[in-house]
């Protein structure tokens, strides 16, 4: 079930049943992609206990979703980005920025950030925020420069694509071993990954075991010839928080999956579909709004006896409910309708306005009329919410929130999934992540993906399946060749001979080229990459980064 989310404190007043969403309008002046842009994002997932269930005692009952907006603000100016909507569940906050996605679980964030946005610049942030306004478990000292003090994770994931424009990027991540260092002097024993061809396409992973460790401070001088500290007692040398006693939550654990689809060199013709005028025009269609029209009868057909509603934001942060605004239809991105056409329009706008205007409005435009909609059809998941962004001149950003039904002995949770598009031809690439359980679509990890390359046609794309195993296999790194024979004794079965289906060797239109397996410590990862068939033949894939 999704909860009021107020800008400003997530954790205010809200409204059972009642979906709503949060825009903050004023974020979205002076935003502009005209210029080369680094679609590939940096992807970092920090973990602070196996699942909500199993926070610390000293942690707040709301996990970091206890946390306000503002506070993550601090760490997102870190990270040089800013929030432009916020749709907050029961069970996750999803919030969409002007480089991505960030979403808040009780137990959980994943900041997801492309361009040139420093987002390791703000992991110590996020963790000193962890700390103090979650009441996570926290480690004094910590070295880390102008942190008073630092909740220690479970674990911490940080992976990306290669950088199409790696001389751009900023701070420590001009470089994958920068991004590395910068990891290795935060956390003890992080593994680093390169995943695929050097010279091709390929991905990088940074993952920590469980109990992450904080890297302590420098010794101070004085205090290194002091004997009667031992060098080879671990409580000297590491700063950790308590050991989580895993116990049921470990199945909750185990159910963790995320698929990954990585699209560059994207057909012409459908990228135009993440431009302005296009989408524009597209909205100026009668055909275009029956179909909006049908949309918003349909939600309001499986809602909960009232519309989806937001909560918009014009003049700084909401904190009061003596100033609440105006609660509209959020189909309709927080607007009126004008003249019965079903493009719709707020105070002071004509409907000319709204469909030329970058934003929400035409956001839901494109997200209804690309097919975005139909990956997770309202008919199939009633409560789903969709918050999607159109930019000027172009490009296009998503977050998608799918409650999902409590299982067995595990409460009810809510899932994600983000789209972010680069449409221009020179730098075009598109991303589609979800952390939706394959079990409970109905449909194959290969039918999910031949729908979202549908949508762009893109003349490469790379999946990588990652996906919690059940902690008994052999521990360690196994890599399976092209052929898919494992050098393991026996081989696999159940779940990674699942993995291995042929049907995942056969996207329609596409040929496999490439298949790699890591056996990680916990983790099962399936990496593939794939390109259109007749595309360019012969002609190798853009780099940037080797």
């Amino acid at each position: 079930m999704t909860d009021t989310e107020v800008f400003g404190n997530h954790a205010g007043a809200s409204v059972e049943g009642t979906p709503r969403l949060t825009i903050r309008h004023e974020a979205t002046v002076d935003l502009d992609s005209t210029n080369a842009f680094e679609g590939p994002e940096k992807l970092l997932e920090v973990w602070f206990s196996p699942s909500p269930s199993d926070l610390p005692a000293s942690a707040s009952p709301a996990g970091l979703k206890a946390v306000s907006s503002q506070e993550w603000e601090t760490m997102l100016d870190l990270v040089n980005c800013k929030v432009l909507s916020v749709v907050a569940s029961e069970n996750m906050d999803a919030y969409l920025l002007s480089e991505s996605s960030m979403f808040v679980f009780p137990h959980k964030l994943i900041l997801k950030t492309c361009g040139t946005t420093t987002l390791l610049s703000g992991l110590p942030r996020m963790l000193e925020i962890a700390a103090q306004s979650a009441g996570l478990a926290c480690s004094q000292p910590t070295g880390l420069v102008g942190i008073s003090c630092a909740a220690t994770p479970y674990r911490v994931f940080y992976s990306r694509k290669n950088f199409l424009f790696p001389d751009k990027q900023r701070g420590p991540h001009r470089s994958w071993s920068q991004e590395v260092r910068f990891l290795d002097r935060m956390f003890v024993g992080g593994s680093a990954y390169m995943v695929g061809k050097m010279n091709g396409e390929h991905w990088y992973l940074y993952i920590t075991g469980p109990d992450t460790r904080l890297t302590p401070p420098p010794t101070p001088e004085w205090e290194r010839f002091d004997q009667s500290r031992s060098a080879t007692n671990p409580s000297d040398v590491l700063y950790d928080g308590p050991n989580r006693a895993l116990g049921a939550a470990e199945l909750d654990v185990f159910e963790d999956e995320t698929l990954e689809i990585l699209m560059t060199d994207l057909d012409p013709e459908n990228a135009r579909q993440f431009y302005l005028d296009h989408a524009s025009a597209v909205a100026d269609d009668p055909a275009c709004q029956r179909l909006l029209r049908a949309q918003e009868e349909l939600v309001k057909a499986h809602g909960t006896g009232t519309s989806q509603t937001c909560v918009e934001k014009n003049n700084g942060l909401y904190e009061g409910a003596a100033n609440s605004p105006d609660e509209v239809d959020v189909f309709d991105n927080c607007s009126t309708d004008v003249n019965g056409s079903g493009v719709t329009a707020g105070e002071g706008q004509t409907s000319s306005d709204v469909i030329t205007t970058e934003g929400h409005i035409l956001g839901s435009v494109v997200s209804e009329t690309c097919g975005l909609s139909a990956i997770y059809p309202l008919s199939q998941y009633p409560e789903a919410r969709i918050d999607a962004y159109l930019f000027s001149p172009c490009g296009f950003s998503a977050n998608g929130v799918i409650p999902a039904p409590a299982r067995g002995n595990s409460a009810a949770t809510s899932n994600y999934f983000t789209v972010h598009v680069t449409p221009e031809p020179h730098c075009s690439y598109a991303s589609f992540e979800t952390n939706v359980p394959s079990r409970d679509t109905g449909t194959s990890t290969a039918e999910l993906v031949e729908r979202v390359v549908n949508i762009f046609r893109p003349g490469r794309f790379s999946v990588t399946l990652f996906e919690a195993n059940s902690g008994k296999q052999q521990q360690g790194t196994t890599t399976m060749n092209i052929n898919g024979h494992d050098s393991r004794d026996p081989p696999p079965s159940g779940l990674a001979t699942a993995k291995r289906s042929a049907r995942m060797e056969c996207i329609k239109g596409y040929r496999r080229i490439e298949r790699i397996v890591h056996d990680l410590d916990g983790y099962d990862l399936v990496f593939r990459c794939y390109e259109r068939d007749g595309w360019k033949t012969g002609e190798p894939p853009r780099l940037g980064e080797v």
